[in-house]
């Protein structure tokens, strides 16, 4: 290590959250009536929980739902994955060969490490109940009797909320052998990671989990039918199993009316960067842009909005011009060449640099590269080093083509899509803010802030 000298990140840390407890959420479901301190079980009752539990196993008075009954209600609402990928949840859960007489797995994917993403950790934290009674529901429509919640290993104190949470549903009869004596069992434990990025990954969660190193597996096979310990797995993200109780005490056709058509319910957003209002906003799917911007008080210090990531650091980056005609839906983002993701809006004023934000981006994905396939351990430094000299008035003229081709390369050619996350920011930037990256080329200055700004009138000054 002698002789390297690594970049200070004690200046990227994040502050002045808002977190969930504000009263602009719009329909809230699962942040609804959270204070901060009714987070155990008698406040979760109290709330109307283990309800959808109870419903399905026929303890509300009611004749019960058979497996493929709720996996039917989840069909028929919309629900689709609110880790990233945005896959229908209910024909996730189909996968599952309930027949098939071996051990089945379900697993939470709680490793939240998306930069700019903080939903999850507030669930667990302020309402981890939810999160408890939607995978029993999932195990129960899946077959499955040992689940596991995988949690960021860098919020250990959130692992040990979720643990008090465990304690407290098994003493009283939501996990166990016999569940509310209808003989369904359940267990569900929590397990921590260690705070690396790629364990976000299913399968390098998986790997985790088995106390491997986290690294992704190939696909196919896929966790439906070869996951944990070699067997059958399904993996949701916490939002996802957060949505469930919701959707069975009311119905699906209730759950997808919220929201619009193939985009089914409520979402959290992650409101960061220039934002008067930072933290977590759970409204519909569909709701437009500009009514969740103005929700969270707009742009910070009334400065004019530049670009929107919308849906977390590995999302392409969309012009302002762009975001502000779109409602808040992966159909919507997808459309527009970028993705929900998990749910972080990024947003950027007009003072801020693309070539230094891309440039934080490009580190901590090259950091993060679990530098098992070459095109991403070895591109990844690549296009951190040419964006860092182009920051640095190196840039040669030649750049953004090689930056372009170094990236497209990247793309597709990974075991995991943490290759295509390194490169959709950089082919984004690219696209959206060239103009800025080759006046940075230039230059060798950037377009933008108070010296850029002294020194484009100084010129304006001499050329009149």
């Amino acid at each position: 290590m002698s002789g390297i000298v690594l970049p200070d990140l004690s200046r990227f840390q994040a502050s002045g959250r808002e977190t969930c407890f504000h009263d602009r959420h719009v329909g809230a479901q699962i942040y609804a009536g959270l204070d901060g301190r009714n987070w155990r079980l008698k406040d979760y009752e109290a709330r109307g929980g283990y309800r959808a539990l109870r419903k399905i196993l026929g303890q509300d008075g009611g004749a019960g739902l058979t497996p493929e009954q709720v996996v039917a209600e989840v069909k028929a609402s919309g629900l689709r994955g609110r880790g990233g990928a945005g896959f229908p949840t209910g024909l996730k859960w189909s996968f599952m060969p309930r027949a098939l007489p071996v051990q089945k797995y379900l697993v939470c994917n709680s490793d939240e490490g998306e930069p700019g993403t903080c939903k999850d950790r507030d669930i667990l934290a302020y309402n981890p109940h939810i999160v408890i009674e939607g995978m029993a529901i999932a195990a129960y429509a899946m077959g499955t009797t040992v689940g596991y919640n995988y949690i960021h290993g860098e919020i250990f104190e959130i692992y040990e909320r979720f643990e008090q949470a465990l304690r407290e549903a098994r003493e009283a009869g939501y996990l166990g052998d016999d569940i509310l004596g209808s003989g369904f069992k359940f267990q569900l434990h929590a397990h921590h990671g260690f705070g690396a990025y790629i364990c976000g990954e299913e399968t390098g969660l998986l790997e985790s989990l088995e106390g491997k190193k986290g690294q992704p597996r190939f696909k196919p096979p896929f966790p439906a039918s070869f996951g944990l310990y070699g067997k059958p797995t399904t993996i949701n993200n916490t939002e996802t199993f957060a949505a469930v109780p919701w959707i069975i005490v009311n119905g699906g056709d209730a759950y997808l009316k919220i929201g619009k058509p193939n985009n089914g319910g409520t979402k959290i957003f992650s409101m960061v960067g220039d934002v008067e209002r930072p933290g977590n906003y759970e409204i519909p799917l569909g709701l437009p842009f500009a009514k969740l911007l103005e929700l969270a008080g707009g742009v910070k210090g009334g400065r004019k909005l530049k670009a929107v990531i919308p849906g977390g650091s590995s999302a392409p980056v969309l012009p302002a011009s762009v975001m502000m005609d779109l409602t808040m839906d992966y159909d919507s983002i997808a459309k527009a060449g970028s993705m929900l993701g998990s749910g972080a809006v990024i947003l950027m004023d007009e003072t801020r640099c693309m070539v230094a934000s891309l440039l934080r981006l490009s580190y901590f994905y090259m950091h993060e590269s679990c530098g098992q396939c070459t095109p991403c351990r070895e591109g990844t430094g690549w296009l951190w080093r040419m964006v860092h000299r182009i920051e640095h008035g190196q840039g040669r003229a030649d750049d953004l083509k090689l930056l372009d081709s170094v990236a497209e390369n990247i793309m597709g050619r990974t075991i995991c899509a943490l290759g295509d996350a390194a490169a959709m920011p950089v082919r984004g930037m690219i696209k959206h803010f060239r103009d800025e990256f080759a006046y940075h080329i230039e230059h060798k200055r950037c377009i933008v802030g108070p010296g850029a700004q002294h020194a484009h009138k100084a010129a304006e000054t001499a050329a009149a």
